[in-house]
């Protein structure tokens, strides 16, 4: 098949990002698909140099092409900057590339447009990585979003309750398909680093989109705040958010940013870890969403356990070595003090979970029969 991938890759110009699109695109290669990348938000790309926003998209397309020319796609993507210019591929190519397209998909909202050249590919596939989120945007009515959802002929969505009785989440007239992140396991090199002695995460303390939901990280953080003062293990935080605050809190802390800057960073900040202890959004936990995490993932497929807080996911995924569930401060202890006692079991099971649960070989298929039907 032909398949237009729309991802989000300049807009948050950071590797957790970068490898969720990259990803889906490997993977599909792999499988013998032509893929090509496209980016058309509308919006102004993020600038990490300037610490802004920009007009500019210098920054966002060159970010782009350093991300897939390494693995031969640096001629197969295009940006479309807000004022309507193409950078990288021209319109001309795009829309050639879409004339006999048969699949679209759009990962995150990597195009918010429904241009001719899209909404004549014949299977069209939303990958919604913001479960509760999206739904509840969605119940407000605001005709132009309801309109746009309406154009897919398929949804997909990371939260594995959203839709079923365990989540109370209303979903209308849309359908939603359950799927996690396809993972090319190759890229993660299990056991290729030295496990490092901190349990770690890379996160951010309150997104800016969806204002209007108080579903954000830093409420349900609180509820751990004095996890590192108790635990024995080292507990470190690649944070956007309060690092001074947290310190006093016995929490290590980096500049999320500077961990993210690239793929590479990225990988390497996961690959130098000991494990994963990870909080999720209030929004997917109080609604018990199913949400499970695209990061803890890339742990996993790096021989790393994960420690991550329950939204419902233990219903789906195996739960109790190399990948723990935890609700409150002494599940998080508890599990803390299981996964540090016997590592080696652990760290095989994680790379077992990922390569069962993950892998972009056994995803995307799955997607692409459900996108078929």
């Amino acid at each position: 098949m032909k398949i237009l991938c729309a991802g989000i890759i300049a807009r948050y110009p950071f590797g957790g990002v970068t490898w969720c699109s990259l990803m889906y695109l490997l993977g599909l290669r792999a499988l013998g698909h032509e893929v090509f990348y496209v980016e058309d938000t509308g919006e102004c790309i993020y600038d990490p140099i300037l610490n802004t926003r920009s007009e500019d998209p210098g920054y966002g397309t060159r970010y782009i092409h350093a991300a897939l020319e390494p693995f031969g796609l640096g001629e197969r993507w295009s940006f479309v900057n807000f004022d309507g210019t193409y950078h990288g591929a021209s319109r001309e190519t795009v829309r050639a590339f879409c004339a006999d397209a048969d699949l679209f998909v759009n990962l995150s909202g990597g195009s918010w447009f429904w241009r001719d050249e899209y909404a004549r590919i014949p299977r069209r596939i939303f990958i919604d990585s913001d479960p509760v989120f999206t739904q509840l945007a969605l119940a407000k009515g605001d005709p132009w979003y309801v309109e746009f959802f309406r154009g897919f002929t398929h949804l997909f969505t990371f939260g594995a309750n959203i839709g079923t009785p365990a989540c109370d989440i209303v979903t209308g007239e849309f359908a939603w398909h359950k799927t996690w992140q396809p993972v090319v396991i190759d890229q993660w090199h299990p056991s290729a680093v030295p496990a490092g002695d901190c349990f770690t995460t890379i996160m951010t303390w309150r997104i800016e989109s969806f204002a209007d939901v108080d579903g954000n990280k830093d409420r349900e953080f609180l509820k751990f705040l004095d996890l590192a003062a108790r635990a024995p293990q080292r507990l470190e935080l690649a944070i956007n958010g309060p690092q001074e605050f947290l310190r006093s809190h016995g929490w290590s802390t980096v500049d999320a940013m500077a961990v993210s800057r690239s793929l590479w960073d990225y990988r390497a900040f996961i690959q130098g870890s000991k494990a994963e202890f990870g909080v999720a959004k209030h929004a997917y936990v109080s609604r018990r969403s199913g949400w499970f995490s695209d990061r803890t993932e890339c742990y996993l497929a790096a021989g790393r356990p994960a420690l991550v807080q329950d939204t419902g996911w233990s219903a789906h995924l195996p739960n109790g070595e190399g990948l723990l569930g935890f609700s409150t401060p002494d599940d998080a202890l508890a599990g803390l003090d299981r996964i540090a006692s016997d590592y080696p079991r652990h760290a095989s099971r994680a790379a077992e979970i990922a390569r069962e649960c993950f892998a972009a070989d056994r995803v995307l298929p799955a997607l692409l029969d459900t996108a078929g039907r």
